[in-house]
């Protein structure tokens, strides 16, 4: 499946300056992707899902240039975002979520557009 890296500023600009609340559509721990949503004030909607881009079995998730700039990405307190087939990603370094990697790349992801980690409500299917 292939992967393109996407520029955090090309979210819709209501994302960086609004309320925003993501919440999953699959549960964490059944794999590398989780699905989500993104909605935001005034009735801002964005599919964003999170990808886990060690995950190699049955076969690689990620290639590997994008997994680098995953890693890259994380090592300097960032979050990398790939377009999957139309679908935005935030990649992330691992097999699979927990909770917290979960919530840790969602603040990752607010900081890239310079939001307020506080104005970011996430609700998660467990």
């Amino acid at each position: 499946m292939p992967l393109q890296i996407v520029d955090a500023f090309d979210l819709p600009e209501w994302f960086g300056t609004s309320k925003v609340s993501w919440h999953s559509t699959s549960p964490l721990g059944d794999g590398p992707h989780v699905t989500g949503e993104l909605d935001g004030d005034p009735g801002g909607s964005q599919r964003l899902d999170l990808l886990a881009v060690d995950a190699a079995y049955p076969a690689p998730v990620c290639p590997d240039a994008e997994r680098r700039a995953a890693h890259q990405a994380w090592q300097y307190g960032e979050v990398v975002l790939l377009d999957r087939d139309g679908t935005i990603c935030a990649g992330v370094p691992g097999r699979q979520f927990d909770a917290n990697l979960a919530y840790e790349a969602l603040r990752r992801l607010a900081k890239a557009v310079a939001a307020d980690p506080g104005s970011f409500t996430v609700s998660l299917t467990l």
